[in-house]
């Protein structure tokens, strides 16, 4: 299941008590205290991994603690501290405080690293309140709590390449040619009800990565369908894809549904129309698509070297996309 927003009450460990001890050895005339010290409590440390694709392993775990230090020994003996408790997150996760909504972090490279948490100190054993004028202490300190905090963790997925278009568009099919990846297709509306990412390899072996989203219907913005909580994860792409209908099949035509779409972008996020983008014209296979094509192309004479007109299905102008996608991204 693709998660993409969990709250969760972290809690570092706690730190260990400090003992009270007193050296009584044979043949040695002189004791005295000898109390270790706790160790320290583990913290929380949120790290990105590219590996991971969802905040799926936090879907039934909401409170995470990391392990208490324990307590000091006799012989100046320091407890063992405990164990960090690391937890990866996807790249493009944001950190918020649950309570107040302000953004901690937000993780965008693999491999990124923050300390969240930190554990409680360990106590003072009475070996460490020896002075020249105390030299026999009865006393020990306990451990200190750890920090604790209610985060939310809410994923806005990082991808070179953004697929916006209606439900039953094609996008999903198009994902499949392209990043080879296996999805959901079938002939009806909102077949995508998460987010999907795949990507290109090219000869060079480097990598574009294409998220599909589920399909955006007019009043996304506002909060219809599904395209308000998913929006968000095209907002990092570098270059966004207009996907089309072109057969018109659904009694929408292709010149309404780019208008609708471009209006929904803008009214969630100015910014989104500001990046590069390119207009796929779907299901040219089709016998009704060639007149709405043609309108098309005629009405959006201005935007012509930024359309590409292709058939996900049987394939049919996938190359000369690809190979403007590599061009914009690059």
């Amino acid at each position: 299941m693709f998660v993409d927003r969990v709250i969760l009450d972290l809690v570092a460990g706690k730190g260990g008590n400090g003992v009270v001890a007193w050296r009584k050895e044979k043949y040695i005339p002189k004791g005295g205290p000898c109390g270790g010290c706790g160790g320290r409590g583990g913290a929380i440390i949120l790290e990105a991994d590219t590996d991971v694709f969802s905040l799926e392993n936090f879907r039934n775990r909401r409170i995470l603690k990391a392990e208490n230090g324990n307590p000091g020994g006799a012989s100046n003996r320091t407890g063992r501290s405990g164990k960090d408790l690391v937890l990866k997150v996807p790249c493009g996760t944001l950190v918020k405080n649950a309570s107040t909504g302000e953004l901690l972090y937000d993780f965008t490279k693999n491999g990124e690293r923050w300390v969240i948490c930190r554990g409680g100190r360990g106590g003072r054993g009475n070996e460490s309140f020896k002075t020249p004028t105390n030299r026999a202490p009865n006393i020990c300190t306990e451990g200190a709590e750890g920090e604790s905090i209610q985060i939310e963790l809410e994923l806005k997925l990082i991808a070179d390449v953004g697929l916006v278009g209606f439900p039953n568009a094609g996008k999903s099919t198009l994902i499949s040619a392209l990043a080879d990846v296996e999805v959901k297709i079938a002939p009806y509306p909102f077949t995508t009800l998460r987010p999907n990412i795949g990507f290109i390899q090219r000869e060079d072996y480097t990598r574009i990565f294409i998220a599909d989203i589920p399909g955006i219907i007019e009043g996304a913005h506002s909060n219809r369908g599904l395209g308000l909580e998913f929006l968000r994860h095209i907002e990092r792409t570098k270059l966004l894809l207009f996907v089309l209908d072109a057969s018109g099949i659904d009694g929408r035509n292709p010149m309404d549904d780019y208008r609708v779409l471009r209006s929904e972008l803008s009214s969630y996020n100015e910014e989104m129309l500001k990046r590069p983008y390119l207009i796929v014209l779907n299901k040219i296979d089709a016998e009704e698509s060639a007149e709405n094509c043609l309108v098309f192309c005629k009405q959006f004479a201005d935007e012509s070297a930024l359309i590409f007109k292709i058939s996900a299905l049987t394939g049919e102008g996938l190359e000369s996309l690809e190979e403007a996608i590599s061009t914009k991204v690059k």
